[in-house]
């Protein structure tokens, strides 16, 4: 038995308050608890700031990407304009015309199978080819000819004559100078020479020169006349 007062032992531990909970280690449960919200908050607010980083970023990529022009089937020349003593040179572009006429190429050197070879190359950037032939002659730098009766054979005639180089673009002649004295069905004909045998077009486009009719100048009196094509 004892003698001691209840309400003095309820007073031990500071004036009568309650005896703060403890967990299982011995360490205040509120404590602990304050510890772990505080936890979950720095992380919330890593991933919320995370967040609004990867969001502002992303902007930045959509107009990082540009989808470049396509590729066009033009004939990139040299244009020359004579003006009295002055010479301007400029570097223009000139549509390549591919559409209104057959082309067909004949083999006017000592190259075996160079006719077939340059149809392919032709056929490639866009003509429409006929089967290669065999021409009646033999020479150095290639003709094209074409059929005046065709009124879009002038046109893809004087591109073809770009592409091989600025080559003479002239009437065809009659008999046409292939084996079989014909066109066939091709309107416009290329006499291969020598000195085009089996040059790619960027090949055999280096250095050419087209010479195209100007608009007058101001304060001249020279007239700037382009060369006409010769009918042969």
């Amino acid at each position: 038995m004892t003698n001691e007062d209840p309400s003095a032992a309820a007073a031990v531990g500071g004036g009568g308050g309650r005896t703060p909970r403890q967990g299982s280690g011995g360490s205040p449960v509120g404590s602990t608890l304050s510890i772990v919200l505080a936890v979950i908050a720095v992380v919330a607010g890593f991933l919320i700031l995370r967040s609004i980083t990867d969001d502002g970023g992303s902007g930045g990529d959509a107009g990082g990407t540009s989808t470049g022009e396509p590729v066009t089937t033009e004939a990139i020349t040299t244009t020359t304009f004579d003006v009295g003593n002055t010479t301007t040179t400029t570097t223009t572009t000139v549509p390549r015309v591919t559409e209104g006429a057959t082309v067909v190429v004949g083999n006017g050197n000592s190259v075996g199978g160079s006719a077939g070879r340059m149809s392919k190359t032709l056929e490639l950037v866009g003509y429409t080819m006929g089967e290669p032939v065999n021409a009646s002659v033999k020479i150095d730098d290639t003709v094209v000819y074409y059929d005046a009766t065709v009124t879009s054979a002038e046109a893809v005639a004087l591109s073809v004559g770009i592409d091989m180089g600025c080559v003479d673009v002239l009437v065809v002649p009659t008999p046409p100078p292939t084996d079989s004295g014909t066109l066939g069905e091709a309107n416009v004909l290329v006499v291969l020479g020598n000195n085009q045998v089996d040059m790619t077009i960027e090949e055999l486009a280096e250095g050419c020169t087209v010479v195209v009719e100007a608009p007058a100048v101001s304060g001249s009196d020279e007239e700037i006349i382009a060369p006409s094509t010769t009918e042969g």
